[in-house]
């Protein structure tokens, strides 16, 4: 029953993938203007400075010794690199010639608020099962997105520096190793007890990031 459980899961991400949203189609066909991107850099900063926390709170949440360790190793990859992962991001703003201190200024739009708050509400309050069906439910998108990022920057938008799209290819590597693991654990944490309530928060965690892209959207007229 476990993978079925596992299976239902992945149908409810494939249904909401990123790389479905009006946002994300536009930047692959290279519709983008510089000022959407730069808002889409400053907001989503914000959940790339708080992803850390998420795992924080899944990890302290944990009653499971081997879980914990595996969740450490992730925060480690997150927060330990130099650069680390926000970092990172700053030098994709860099591409773009939005300065450090301008994304880290910028204020959080309500949309953006959502995302961050819906994510430590999961990962903070919710079950170790809720904690890692949000993570996974996340990280296990971002491999396909990052590749088609990292395309769509070269093509379309200029990018020659690997330097600012380093973001992107850490990501590909790093988060498929990251999701497989949550999704090994989510496997051993599942069951028919729990399963409406990490489906719920699944969906949850899927619709706020598929709001922070349509806040962009709005903002900037484009269709979603």
């Amino acid at each position: 029953m476990m993978n079925q459980y596992l299976e239902k899961i992945d149908n409810d991400i494939a249904e909401k993938h990123l790389l479905k949203h009006p946002f994300y189609l536009a930047w692959t066909r290279g519709e983008l203007s510089k000022e959407a991107l730069t808002d889409y850099v400053k907001q989503y900063y914000h959940h790339v400075a708080a992803f850390p926390t998420y795992l924080s709170a899944v990890h302290a949440n944990c009653d499971d010794q081997v879980t914990r360790k595996t969740l450490l190793g992730n925060l480690v990859d997150e927060e330990a690199g130099s650069p680390n992962h926000p970092e990172l991001w700053l030098q994709f703003a860099e591409g773009l010639h939005v300065s450090a201190s301008e994304v880290r200024k910028s204020e959080e739009w309500p949309e953006t608020k959502g995302l961050t708050e819906t994510f430590r509400s999961v990962c903070g309050n919710g079950s170790t099962a809720d904690g890692l069906a949000a993570l996974y439910a996340y990280e296990s998108q971002i491999p396909a997105i990052c590749e088609s990022k990292i395309d769509g920057l070269k093509r379309r938008y200029a990018f020659t520096d690997p330097k600012h799209y380093e973001y992107f290819s850490v990501h590909i590597e790093a988060d498929s190793e990251h999701s497989a693991a949550e999704r090994k654990m989510l496997g051993e944490y599942i069951d028919n007890r729990n399963f409406e309530s990490v489906k719920e928060s699944v969906n949850r965690v899927l619709s706020a990031l598929w709001q922070m892209l349509s806040g962009v959207c709005r903002r900037h007229a484009i269709a979603c």
